[in-house]
């Protein structure tokens, strides 16, 4: 795994932390530990898989949809970084 820079200089996680270990942990089958790792994991790869299927077909609404997924994956890593920072 690559360690975190940001961790390493500052003593402090950033938003990023923990998504490689969580795409490990899914690839492997450990879905809910995946969660509890990263819990924007499944929104991000639900993102993604919109963009590369957006590329082949366009939608009336896709503009809406991914500002909706992008807004809803930075109030996931968000909070869930001030949750493990209060903790």
């Amino acid at each position: 795994m690559l360690p975190c820079l940001n961790k390493q200089l500052f003593g402090l996680e950033c938003l990023g932390c923990g998504i490689q270990r969580a795409t490990l942990l899914m690839f492997r089958g450990d879905f809910v530990l995946a969660f509890k790792t990263y819990p924007a994991i499944y929104t991000l790869i639900l993102l993604a898989l919109f963009l590369i299927f957006n590329l082949i077909i366009k939608f009336k609404y896709d503009y809406g949809i991914k500002i909706g997924l992008i807004s809803l994956n930075v109030i996931i890593i968000v909070v869930s970084f001030l949750i493990k920072i209060i903790n």
